[in-house]
């Protein structure tokens, strides 16, 4: 293949070849590789790749869910209004609470009338009765009621401003560097903002972290109070490879949608916003995913636990140890352009014993040319415990001599 596999400890570089998929055993030692000799990555007869659409709304981005990586970018820092995708936040923080045990899906929320006079989207719950947890999480996602993503949030956090608190942190936590909530709903209000590469982080929490809620995204209707109301993700039924996530509107925002959708080992997250229909809205979201089907493709580096190289380890019973990945690494690239990737490893100068198996010890970084694709952390395999005390004052004495030869 003409990519490269190199490895960097301090000054020394050894490289080895990048193979694409199952690898299993250590990656053999070759000659030093320079930085010219990497970073062919110029595409190849064949491998033209056009510019993205241009849509007509506000903002755009499109992103490799499996790692974070944009895609397409079209203003996708601005701070907008993102109306009710403001409730996958919402959703969000009520599914971590379930997760972490501390509340239920079978729990019977008791509607307050601040929950159910909150207009706009409304589940048509009713003050004073008690409805499920999951009932409200389906009211939430499916029918967008805003009534439902108050009653929640007032369930979890005793108020709606306690509870945007707790959005804005999560929202600093997953590094969400231009959203600010003031309310779980996304009703107006000048001080909640967020943007469409901020969302797809979100969105790319939802899936990736609770993926046993995720289902609801996909659900076309759902009935609460003999009312029923479908989802308002017009691409479900267009599309099959759609499943989720979430539609907003507001006369402020415009009409605002986050899709995601899987073909084979590829999963995109698309966010649009500030489209002037529910119908654009729609077909420019459509239009995002199929430039991203058509031209872009994942592809599988490595398996959880692949062996990647070896290490000297000072002071330990045995004096080298195994170095790989914990989790699968996969990257979205252009088609054609997978042969051109190159991964590097970047080790600490010196590895010194006791090391615990799935301690990191370094960062995996996969480029295309001088740009940086992905990194995952490069961790041991194994553990290496400490060696005797003349172990350690040998190798103590050999790393020293070493270094004033070095």
């Amino acid at each position: 293949m003409k990519a490269l596999f190199t490895s960097s400890v301090s000054r020394l570089v050894i490289s080895a070849s990048l193979c694409l998929g199952l690898l299993t055993s250590p990656v053999s030692a070759q000659q030093p590789t320079t930085d010219s000799q990497m970073s062919k990555t110029n595409p190849e007869p064949g491998q033209l790749i056009p510019s993205p659409p241009d849509l007509a709304a506000s903002a755009w981005v499109l992103m490799d869910a499996s790692t974070g990586q944009l895609l397409v970018n079209h203003n996708g820092d601005q701070r907008l209004p993102p109306a009710s995708l403001t409730k996958m936040m919402t959703a969000y923080i009520v599914e971590q609470e379930i997760e972490g045990g501390n509340i239920s899906d079978s729990d019977m929320v008791s509607i307050s009338e601040n929950a159910w006079r909150t207009g706009g989207s409304r589940m048509f719950i009713r003050e004073g009765t008690q409805v499920s947890v999951e009932d409200l999480l389906r009211g939430l996602v499916v029918q967008s009621g805003n009534d439902a993503s108050v009653a929640l949030s007032e369930y979890v956090a005793g108020s709606e401003s306690a509870f945007a608190d707790l959005m804005n942190q999560q929202a600093q936590r997953m590094g969400m560097q231009n959203s600010h909530f003031m309310n779980p709903t996304g009703l107006p209000n000048d001080d909640h903002y967020s943007s469409a590469h901020d969302l797809a982080i979100l969105a790319r929490h939802i899936i990736t972290d609770f993926p046993d809620h995720y289902q609801i995204y996909s659900e076309k209707y759902f009935t609460y109070n003999d009312i029923r109301q479908p989802n308002r993700n017009r691409l479900l039924w267009r599309d099959p490879d759609v499943d989720g996530l979430k539609t907003g509107h507001t006369e402020a925002a415009g009409y605002c949608m986050v899709a995601s959708a899987k073909k084979q080992d590829t999963r995109l997250i698309a966010v649009v916003m500030g489209t002037n229909s529910d119908k654009a809205r729609a077909e420019e979201t459509q239009r995002l995913l199929n430039y991203g089907f058509r031209f872009f493709q994942t592809r599988k580096l490595y398996d959880a636990g692949s062996v990647l190289n070896e290490a000297r380890v000072w002071g330990g019973e045995g004096d080298t140890v195994r170095l790989g990945v914990q989790n699968e690494v996969s990257m979205t690239v252009p088609r054609g352009s997978a042969d051109n990737l190159t991964a590097r490893i970047n080790l600490a100068e010196t590895l010194h014993a006791p090391i615990k198996a799935g301690q990191k010890v370094g960062t995996l970084e996969i480029k295309s040319g001088d740009e940086v694709l992905g990194q995952e952390p490069l961790v041991a395999l194994e553990s290496v415990e400490e060696g005797s005390i003349f172990k350690r004052v040998w190798d103590s004495i050999v790393l020293f001599v070493t270094g004033l030869f070095d």
